[in-house]
């Protein structure tokens, strides 16, 4: 059945007046013009890889950081960091006690790790990090739920930050697969110099 918008468009041809192939090559003239005209609206623009890592990230509150020990081996723990900022440096609070204190200050690098499981999703910011301890440091970093577990800013805490320097993302949700042969993820380098 012909719309109405394609029988307004034909002019009225009585049966038998014109060849059936030019009714047809009339049809086939104006179809492509109104399939466009009702077409849905086109898709918004696939996000960037930064862009859909940061959506990871912000969905994530306890990533994982991991660290080296003395003997190279791997130590992974929860924390709560802030969100990281424009350059993907990231910080959180610590008790200067623990391992990861000696470990940063043995070996820098690290890896914190964000997995969101309802998406499928993770995130890997992996770079250097450094001990802060100067108050004022603190106060610039500070975040209100840290304040329960460290009641004296000048002692009881050190703050932790990372500065990545790549990121690898997979998200099935999002449609961002690592090397089909290898499953090397899809890695941005954030600073010169970084390794891939």
């Amino acid at each position: 059945m012909i719309s109405a918008g394609v029988r307004t468009a034909f002019p009225r041809v009585a049966v038998g007046a014109a060849p059936c192939h030019a009714l047809i090559a009339m049809v086939l003239a104006i179809l492509p013009s109104v399939s466009d005209a009702q077409a849905p609206a086109r898709t918004a623009a696939k996000p960037s890889l930064e862009q859909s890592a940061r959506r990871i990230v912000a969905s994530v509150t306890y990533p994982t950081f991991i660290t080296n020990d003395a003997t190279g081996r791997p130590q992974a723990r929860t924390v709560q960091p802030q969100q990281p900022d424009s350059a993907w440096t990231v910080w959180f609070a610590t008790n200067p006690r623990t391992r990861k204190v000696r470990e940063i200050a043995r070996d820098p690098r690290v890896v914190l790790h964000y997995f969101d499981l309802p998406t499928l999703s993770y995130v890997s910011l992996i770079g250097r990090a450094r001990v802060v301890r100067d108050r004022a440091s603190k106060d610039a970093h500070w975040t209100a739920a840290w304040s329960a577990f460290y009641p004296d800013r000048d002692t009881s805490v050190v703050l932790i930050e990372v500065s990545a320097e790549r990121l690898e993302i997979v998200s099935s949700t999002l449609g961002i697969s690592g090397d089909a042969a290898t499953w090397r993820p899809p890695t941005i380098r954030l600073r010169a110099g970084a390794r891939r």
